[in-house]
């Protein structure tokens, strides 16, 4: 079976690059695609997956207009090429637009609910569209929800094993604690009208944190000239390790904030349209705390990162929330195997699909 991943986000590597080991383990063909977006390609590379890139993409809607033009036009050209068998991708237009035109299984995971464009332009072209369980929006009869969450496709503990040198190259000793503060760009199609944190909030709040924990930035942005000493300098692919690690996540990106639920590290998440899973995560789990982008809240959400981080019992309490989620949720990226394998007519009699740790895994093809 050949399988066309499509990134078009960093995010979207960890989401895959795990179901891609396995399929690849059990005979099977995945053939990437990327957007040349911040990390992705650097991402792949670390992974030691091929890829070819589709560009660089656009900003604002007229240009992101032209360059879904671009992108479809690029795909179907690619697919006549590779003939891929089946299309899997997060949240974006162009493979099932082309797998539409082509006849062919278009598979697509969500978490965004707000992504409002990306639904127009993808849900009718789609095969099925997969999302967690506590996904706000019903999209029909091609929706499929599952008990977990996208961020278990890479930090379940079948794949992730945190690692302790983090805090020699951060500089903080082992009992010592440290927050991670995340600004995003808000440059995102789905990100259309927000504005986020003040800036003068942005500098109370680490200058607030600062008083009780060590703070290291990480912003898509230029940060100010205030903050710029705070800012995190660690290998690009160690970021898990270090909210692992960390006492408090605060800020604006709903992925990361999730990331550290699932990691067993209380989060500060703000933004006006908030997520189906980090509302979950505060109110099943109590490990995200979810406040809007209002002067109000940031002055709240603030107030609420200073309780936190002065709890001198939340390390215990919020490694045991982690045991108890990961008890109740599924291992996504087993579940995304296993759902494409229904699409693979080889083979009809589908068998466990063993953690990685348990597999030899081939090296990637470099056929691409």
């Amino acid at each position: 079976m050949r399988v066309l991943i499509d990134i078009n986000h960093p995010a979207h590597v960890h989401y895959f690059r795990n179901f891609s080991k396995i399929m690849i383990s059990r005979g099977h063909e995945i053939l990437f695609v990327s957007r040349d977006k911040e990390m992705a390609h650097r991402l792949l590379n670390l992974y030691g997956i091929p890829y070819i890139d589709r560009g660089k993409g656009k900003d604002g809607k007229i240009g992101k207009f032209i360059y879904l033009l671009y992108a479809d036009l690029k795909l179907l050209r690619l697919s006549q090429e590779l003939e891929p068998d089946l299309y899997l991708n997060f949240l974006h237009p162009y493979p099932s637009h082309v797998a539409k035109l082509l006849g062919k299984p278009s598979l697509v995971f969500s978490d965004t609910e707000h992504a409002t464009l990306h639904h127009k332009l993808t849900v009718p072209f789609a095969t099925r569209v997969f999302t967690p369980a506590c996904y706000r929006l019903d999209l029909g009869s091609k929706h499929v929800r599952f008990n977990s969450f996208m961020e278990l496709a890479y930090l379940h503990p079948n794949y992730f094993k945190p690692d302790p040198d983090i805090l020699d190259i951060l500089g903080v000793n082992e009992n010592e604690k440290y927050v991670i503060v995340r600004f995003v760009s808000w440059a995102a199609a789905h990100d259309f009208g927000h504005t986020g944190m003040s800036l003068v909030n942005k500098i109370k709040a680490v200058q607030q944190l600062a008083k009780h924990a060590k703070v290291y930035i990480t912003s898509e942005g230029e940060l100010p000239q205030e903050l710029e000493q705070y800012r995190i300098k660690i290998p690009f692919d160690k970021m898990h390790d270090a909210i692992y690690y960390s006492s408090l996540l605060f800020g604006e990106s709903a992925t990361m904030a999730s990331e550290a639920a699932v990691l067993g590290t209380p989060a500060i998440f703000l933004d006006n349209d908030g997520r189906g899973y980090t509302d979950e995560e505060e109110r099943k789990y109590g490990i995200v705390f979810n406040f809007t982008e209002s002067l109000e809240d940031q002055e709240r959400a603030i107030a609420k990162a200073e309780e936190l981080i002065m709890d001198d019992q939340s390390f215990e309490k919020f490694r045991k929330i982690r045991e108890k989620l990961l008890s109740e949720c599924i291992d996504t990226t087993q579940f995304m195997v296993h759902e494409v394998l229904k699409y693979d007519m080889t083979n009809t009699t589908p068998t466990f699909i063993r953690p990685l740790q348990q597999l030899t895994i081939p090296p990637f093809s470099t056929a691409i």
